[in-house]
């Protein structure tokens, strides 16, 4: 089970990469949410794990690493891209994640509307998911898979918001570390 903890890393503490070679210093953690709400740390574990049953293991990493792109959450990034590696996926599809409109040839029709629903519901701009994305999503999975998936979606936006408000440090997490 892949989960997020919000380990701190003080303003000294350097990833082995960029020890000595002249790289910014990473940024102090903000606030260990986790330590201080607990009950909400051990809830969010409990969503995460309901909603990732029965979505595709490919899949989840995808939609994971698309919020986070777009949340610009760096732990999670950091986290869920190598957890897609490590479950073999290729580093072309992780990278063109980010350019997927003009990427399209590297993915499933049934990725791409999810990768597409993922955008929808993680910026909500309008305030609403417009019907063509919901319907064409509608159209490549059933209603028990959509509304797995959208809960994965629901869940990754949320720990993005924490990641991102407690500025957690991306650079430490090993592939399965949580599972």
């Amino acid at each position: 089970m892949t989960t997020h903890t919000d380990d701190t890393h003080t303003d000294d503490t350097k990833s082995d990469a960029t020890k000595g070679t002249g790289y910014a210093s990473e940024l102090p953690v903000r606030l260990n949410w986790s330590q201080h709400a607990p009950e909400v740390y051990k809830a969010m574990l409990r969503l995460e794990t309901a909603a990732k049953r029965g979505v595709d293991p490919t899949l989840y990493e995808l939609v994971k690493i698309r919020a986070s792109q777009i949340n610009h959450c760096a732990f999670c990034l950091d986290m869920h891209t190598k957890d897609a590696l490590a479950a073999g996926e290729s580093v072309e599809r992780i990278v063109q994640l980010a350019a997927w409109e003009e990427s399209r040839h590297f993915y499933t029709d049934k990725e791409l509307a999810a990768i597409e629903l993922t955008e929808a519901v993680t910026v909500l701009t309008d305030g609403f998911v417009p019907d063509e994305v919901y319907e064409k999503a509608a159209r490549h999975f059933d209603e028990p898979e959509l509304a797995q998936l959208i809960a994965a979606i629901t869940a990754i936006n949320a720990w993005n918001r924490f990641g991102v408000t407690c500025r957690m440090t991306p650079g430490h997490y090993t592939p399965g570390q949580h599972a």
